[in-house]
């Protein structure tokens, strides 16, 4: 029984994981407008960081442009301010009652750029995943050491956890094929 405790950790662990790469991934500018470039963007609101998603409605009215239009008036400055100061390199244009982002094209040393960025990105959820595996690999041996499992048991958690790490490391390998061909697109 510790041994399923053990894998399902371990799984609920690397799904985080994946999980935290796919936002990260969404951050990354394709020359397509999308809700997840700002989300992770906070505006100064009467002194606490708050996320966009709960200032202001966000919209895609075009493939080029992303609205926001916030419910109050006078975060208007703190998110032109909080957009001007991301790694994004977009200028707001404020019209009094929404901000407009348009999303030029990206230039091709740019996407070449971007997809060294993304590449990293993946080798650090994988990474991540790895550290996850060695940690489960751990629990287990002292599991066997303590004697609370046999050695088959140990020999078969071990390569279930191995199964689990390769499933999760394909997904990430598959983010980062979808990313690369995102960007190559024009």
């Amino acid at each position: 029984m510790p041994v399923k405790q053990v894998l399902k950790e371990t799984e609920d662990k690397m799904k985080k994981a994946v999980d935290s790469a796919k936002r990260e991934f969404a951050e990354v500018r394709t020359g397509r407008a999308h809700p997840g470039l700002i989300e992770g963007l906070h505006a100064d609101y009467y002194g606490t960081p708050t996320a966009f998603k709960e200032l202001a409605s966000v919209s895609v009215p075009d493939p080029k442009t992303i609205v926001i239009q916030p419910w109050d008036a006078t975060v208007i400055p703190e998110i032109e301010k909080a957009i001007q100061n991301s790694t994004l390199g977009l200028t707001p244009q404020n019209d009094g009652k929404l901000i407009r982002l348009n999303i030029p094209a990206l230039s091709t040393e740019r996407r070449e750029e971007l997809k060294k960025i993304v590449k990293d990105m993946a080798e650090h959820a994988r990474v991540s995943l790895r550290t996850i595996r060695r940690d489960a690999n751990d629990k287990l041996k002292k599991m066997q050491s303590d004697k609370e499992i046999s050695e088959d048991d140990h020999h078969k958690g071990h390569d279930d956890v191995q199964k689990i790490t390769d499933k999760y490391v394909k997904d990430v390998d598959q983010l980062l094929d979808d990313k690369s061909k995102q960007l190559m697109e024009q």
